[in-house]
């Protein structure tokens, strides 16, 4: 729960001029790094190292990828509690309560698993820490946008997203190769990981204590901000969305584009774990870190960069089929892995290609949404709802994924997420290329 204010906000008075809705004594660069750090790390953990976790722990694909794809829920249906973030307490309060309350559900986790019942207890937790991790990531957002001006919240919108993508390759990369060394040293799969969960739960005590006096008390994060909350109602705004121009073909194109990968994204570190009897890459938890985790999401970054310049040099509609296919041609390389088996060396190679791709393609997706999301009435509702349906879309697949791999085998598998592809190949003709103005608000 948000802990209660110890100092009074700041009246637009006390600021300087040209700084309306921050704290003159902090500069961003005290609060943005940090902030994002602890945004972006309990969603990777819990969405992506919990899959490396649980195969270590013994459980088969089919349960994995089922019941790790329910943790995507906060975030397909956090935009029915961000109100709730704004009218009650301030959002400075929302991110010291949801950091402290990570930093006790990352450790319940950690201690869990060295209990009979890890798994649905475990879970519990990793379930609970998405609710608050969801929760952050609304108060953080909008932390960031009361406490920067438009000059810095441009300027720091790199440096967000950079100290972001870091937290992916701290928790995806290193935590789970600081595991693998563990259980190579104690020879104990439960503790090792124990260990590795304990460390993101006391970063996070580390966070609350340091937020506690770098973040600033910005005017407008407060009675003020509530009152601009009032101005339409949630299934106003909800209306709105559905109510778009082709917003059939929008919705398809959210849902269906990333239907291979959300497929391929859950069976990657097992396929890299399991044994090559089993059709698997037989890699460590180690070099999974390595792989996948650091390699392949240092892949990832540079596509996204570059994906972004190109658009910005090109234009959306001219970059669009290019990155269509960079994103969905490299999943031939995990087909063609699971025929040849390489070794680990050349499959971080393609690991880190099909990711490059991967953030290419991400890019145009992105853009799309924020150019739909600029031509609404209420454009930060209107792309906080569009990435609910974008989690849904990672989330579905999810569900029937590792079961159909079980039944079909690795190859069969990768063959069907390449032809998974095909439906976002068929929807690209018939979204809108170009953002239009938007018309007037009509009573």
């Amino acid at each position: 729960m948000p802990s209660a204010n110890t100092r009074p906000p700041m009246t637009p008075a006390t600021l300087p001029e040209g700084r309306q809705g921050g704290d003159a004594s902090a500069s961003p660069w005290r609060f943005i790094p940090t902030l994002y750090l602890a945004e972006g790390l309990p969603y990777i953990l819990i969405n992506t190292v919990s899959v490396v976790l649980y195969k270590r722990m013994g459980l088969d694909n089919g349960r994995i990828a089922f019941w790790t794809s329910w943790l995507y829920l906060p975030w397909v249906i956090k935009m029915f509690w961000g109100p709730a973030v704004d009218m009650v307490s301030t959002k400075r309060n929302w991110i010291l309560g949801t950091q402290a309350a990570l930093a006790v559900f990352l450790a319940a986790a950690a201690f869990s698993l060295r209990l009979p019942h890890f798994f649905s207890m475990s879970l519990f937790f990793f379930t609970l820490g998405a609710f608050v991790s969801a929760t952050h990531d609304i108060a953080a957002d909008g932390f960031y946008m009361l406490a920067l001006d438009s000059t810095d919240q441009a300027l720091f919108a790199g440096i967000r997203s950079t100290f972001y993508r870091l937290a992916m390759i701290f928790a995806s990369g290193l935590l789970v190769y600081a595991a693998g060394r563990l259980e190579t040293a104690t020879d104990n799969v439960p503790l090792s990981w124990s260990l590795v969960l304990a460390v993101p739960a006391a970063l996070f005590v580390g966070f609350v204590l340091y937020h506690r006096f770098a973040l600033p008390w910005p005017a407008r994060d407060g009675a003020e901000a509530r009152k601009e909350s009032e101005g339409a109602s949630f299934w106003k705004i909800l209306a709105s969305y559905f109510l778009q121009d082709k917003i059939g073909p929008t919705l398809a194109f959210i849902l269906l584009y990333r239907l291979a990968e959300a497929m391929l994204v859950k069976l990657a570190a097992p396929f890299l774990l399991d044994p090559r009897s089993a059709g698997g890459l037989g890699l460590t938890t180690s070099q999974v870190g390595v792989v996948y985790g650091t390699v392949g999401v240092s892949g990832l970054v540079v596509g996204g960069i570059l994906g972004g310049w190109l658009i910005s040099r090109y234009g959306f509609a001219r970059c669009l089929w290019p990155m269509v296919l960079a994103l969905h041609l490299p999943d031939v390389f995990f087909l063609w892995m699971s025929y040849a088996q390489p070794p680990a060396a050349l499959a971080g190679v393609l690991v880190a290609a099909e990711q490059f791709g991967y953030g290419i393609g991400f890019s145009a997706f992105t853009v799309y949404l924020l150019m739909r999301a600029g031509e609404s009435d209420y454009p930060t509702s209107n792309y906080a709802i569009s990435t609910g349906i974008m989690a849904l879309g990672m989330m579905l697949p999810g569900f029937f994924s590792g079961y159909l791999q079980q039944a079909l085998g690795y190859r069969h598998f990768y063959l069907i997420v390449c032809l998974a592809t095909i439906p976002g190949f068929i929807v690209i003709p018939f979204i809108p290329r170009e953002s239009r103005p938007k018309e007037p608000l009509h009573a």
